[in-house]
């Protein structure tokens, strides 16, 4: 067993700041409360315990081409298949690709990430490449891959589903890259193939005004609309979303990852946090690209919060964006973390508390320098 101690917890769903005890069992949180320490102790006095982040959105092959690209139009830094991105992911030796994902996978751990969402690319010799790169690393990777086929638009549908079915028996799911690059008879069958096995559809929409007016002209449809028509449960960007997709989003039961730092690199605009917040939309955030971003968590909420109020010029409130890091996450991937309460994952950061606002010194002051002790699955990560 293990107790944290003195700290201030970050409790429930809410994340309510309270001054109890948090023990763990195996992989599991198994009571809050003021009884006493019990096995292995851990002290976080003068410091917050916390739900860890999750980054539910990125792409870690991106690794090897950081700040590659800067001022490209984004359809020739990322549109597949060959994005500048794609040429240098194909020409990138199997050896140096590892390497490069090992150094994101290491900042994520030191900047209290203990779960990540990947989208990718590269089919089953994609997948085997990250979890190589994973092997050493006791991070939660969830991987949602796709097959090139995908991108054949004179594949035949067994094709298409079979591809589906050989990538969804090694990842957790299908992240596909937008509707520019497949119809909408490839974008439901695999859906409908993730949600028969159990895992999540995701795909990139609304990502800019371009793509948006494009699918209307195709199909007479937005981005989004092909999206919900298709089953897809995780929806990335909708940056350049209409109200009208927005209002039919707040009917689905479905997830929405923002990815504001990325699309404020690219220039593509800013996800209305606040709107789809106000629509009840259960909303996840993540740091996209590493050719674009570093993979931090804390600089993907400052800037999430900050530009959500200089966007609409109105309070937003702070624990709603450490709520898209943390507690929302679990109703959308289906696993039992985000939270610190009985019966959850034992993923847990231990930081020091730098303000008297215990929400704004994760989100404005926390640096890596600044976590004590990292704790994934009941296992110590990190700790000094």
């Amino acid at each position: 067993m293990i107790t944290i101690q003195n700290g201030t917890l970050l409790y429930g769903k809410n994340l309510l700041p309270m001054g109890k005890n948090l023990f763990i069992q195996d992989h599991e949180i198994v009571e809050i409360s003021e009884c006493q320490a019990r096995g292995k102790v851990i002290d976080a006095k003068g410091c917050l315990v916390a739900p860890a982040l999750v980054n539910s959105h990125i792409h870690l092959g991106d690794s090897v081409a950081r700040d590659v690209g800067d001022g490209e139009p984004l359809d020739k830094i990322v549109k597949p298949p060959d994005g500048i991105k794609h040429r240098i992911l194909r020409e990138t030796p199997r050896e140096d690709l590892i390497r490069s994902m090992k150094d994101s996978l290491q900042d994520m751990v030191q900047c209290g990430i203990t779960t990540f969402l990947d989208f990718r690319e590269g089919g089953v010799d994609g997948v085997e490449i990250l979890r190589e790169a994973l092997e050493d690393i006791h991070v939660r990777g969830l991987i949602l891959g796709r097959q090139d086929s995908f991108l054949d638009k004179n594949a035949d549908k067994s094709k298409i589903v079979s591809d589906a079915q050989e990538i969804l028996k090694i990842t957790h799911g299908i992240g596909l890259s937008g509707f520019g690059e497949i119809d909408d008879e490839t974008a439901r069958n695999i859906a409908r193939e993730c949600l028969k096995e159990g895992k999540i559809p995701a795909i990139h929409v609304a990502e800019n005004e371009k793509v948006q007016q494009q699918s209307k002209e195709l199909t007479g449809k937005t981005e989004v609309e092909r999206a919900l028509e298709a089953g897809f449960k995780l929806l990335v960007h909708l940056t350049s979303a209409s109200t009208s997709d927005l209002e039919k989003l707040s009917k689905q039961e479905l997830s929405v990852v923002c990815c504001p730092r990325a699309n404020g690199a690219l220039s593509t605009g800013i996800p209305p946090i606040k709107t789809m917040w106000d629509l009840g939309i259960n909303l996840l955030l993540g740091t996209d690209n590493v050719m674009i971003n570093s993979p931090n968590m804390f600089s993907e909420m400052e800037y999430a919060l900050k530009v959500t109020r200089g966007l609409t010029q109105k309070y937003f409130a702070p624990v709603e964006i450490l709520k898209m890091a943390t507690v929302n996450v679990g109703k959308a991937i289906g696993l039992n973390l985000g939270s610190l309460e009985e019966g959850y994952l034992a993923d847990i950061m231990i930081v020091e508390q730098i303000s008297r606002d215990p929400i704004l010194s994760l989100i404005n002051r926390t640096q890596s320098k600044n976590i004590i002790g990292v704790i994934t699955d009941g296992k110590i990560l990190y700790q000094r």
